[in-house]
């Protein structure tokens, strides 16, 4: 998703502008689609099964991001959570984009990783990335639960999701942002479950 094109803000207008998009988003999620979220990951990470996370630019930070709070952890004390991030191991993504194509680079993981039971999370502001609609195809046909973080409406992993967790704009920052703040709770949420 490309970002819209505005004249430039101040800083309090854009903070204005985030706070407006926050609210926008708690609203239209509510708490049933971000508490089967959550759910759907403790339940997976408790049998310790994998949570693959996936994303480019921007959402490929963000998905180290969660898995890094995961792995390592959040608040509390705790054992390590097999959370994977399918953006982060350079030899792989290079070698298959290289060899194949970078439209299969994360489906080829999920292949390698994935596992009935299991979850993906995937985060793409428009919802059309063709890496990782893919990824949600091989997921589904492996039986993993499958959660997608994007904006407006989800675009095509609206159909593929289990649980979408779409942010009600169309700006890709303002997602971004939005995203963190979902994915900031989901791992708090989790932890909590899962150190107790």
């Amino acid at each position: 998703m490309v970002a819209e094109i505005t004249a430039p803000q101040t800083f309090s207008d854009y903070i204005g502008s985030s706070i407006d998009v926050l609210r926008r988003t708690a609203s239209h999620l509510g708490t049933d689609r971000l508490n089967a979220a959550i759910a759907a990951v403790s339940t997976a990470l408790a049998e310790n099964r994998a949570l693959l996370v996936c994303g480019n630019g921007g959402s490929a930070s963000d998905a180290q991001h969660i898995t890094g709070e995961l792995v390592g952890r959040f608040l509390k004390e705790r054992r390590g959570l097999k959370a994977i991030c399918l953006s982060s191991n350079a030899a792989v993504l290079t070698a298959w984009a290289n060899d194949y194509s970078y439209d299969t680079v994360f489906s080829r993981q999920v292949e390698a990783y994935g596992e009935p039971g299991g979850v993906l999370l995937g985060l793409s502001t428009s919802g059309n990335s063709r890496n990782v609609v893919a990824a949600f195809e091989q997921a589904r046909a492996m039986g993993m639960t499958t959660i997608a973080l994007t904006g407006e409406g989800g675009g095509k992993l609206a159909g593929l999701s289990d649980i979408l967790l779409d942010v009600p704009s169309r700006s890709t920052p303002l997602i971004q942002q939005a995203h963190l703040c979902l994915y900031h709770h989901l791992c708090e949420r989790v932890e909590a479950q899962l150190a107790g």
